[in-house]
């Protein structure tokens, strides 16, 4: 007997709470709004129809759902991946633009070191066989002139 009036209890509880949504929901002012057009008016008058767009509205709501969030989650992946893919672009850009800077750079220090060593090369040999290069040289060449128009005789003084 306990277990009937149990479940009487309930029943009423749950009749009471049922109640107490529907009236809520026929006093929203939303509510209200549609319930005055045609279609609100044809659902009212149409208990089946409108059980039927319900369970209808209910049940796609689930696969809508699941599609806007197959499309949100994608499109996140794709801008993710696409940043993932910007940036491991740019660091492989980045390292062979290091790469070529630093070839850059050996290359030129080596061109200057060779053109270094031509030059000093060049110079010298050159300044072995010609001694007036130098300026040494040239204050020698200009004493040795000096000595040697004293001691010999130059060209005009022997001609006269």
């Amino acid at each position: 007997m306990q277990n009937n009036s149990h479940a009487a209890e309930l029943q009423q509880q749950l009749q009471g709470r049922w109640s107490t949504l529907l009236n809520r929901l026929h006093n929203d002012p939303k509510v209200k709004q549609m319930m005055e057009t045609k279609f609100g008016q044809y659902l009212s008058g149409h208990p089946v129809v409108a059980l039927t767009v319900l369970v209808f509205g209910a049940m796609a709501a689930l696969p809508v759902g699941l599609f806007l969030m197959f499309a949100l989650v994608t499109i996140i992946m794709s801008a993710v991946g696409f940043v993932f893919f910007e940036v491991s672009l740019l660091f492989v850009g980045g390292l062979t633009l290091l790469c070529v800077l630093s070839g850059l750079g050996f290359f030129s220090v080596m061109v200057s070191l060779i053109f270094s060593v031509f030059y000093t090369t060049i110079f010298n040999i050159h300044s072995y066989y010609d001694p007036r290069m130098t300026k040494k040289h040239k204050v020698l060449g200009k004493e040795s002139e000096s000595e040697t128009s004293t001691s010999t005789p130059t060209k005009q003084e022997e001609v006269q």
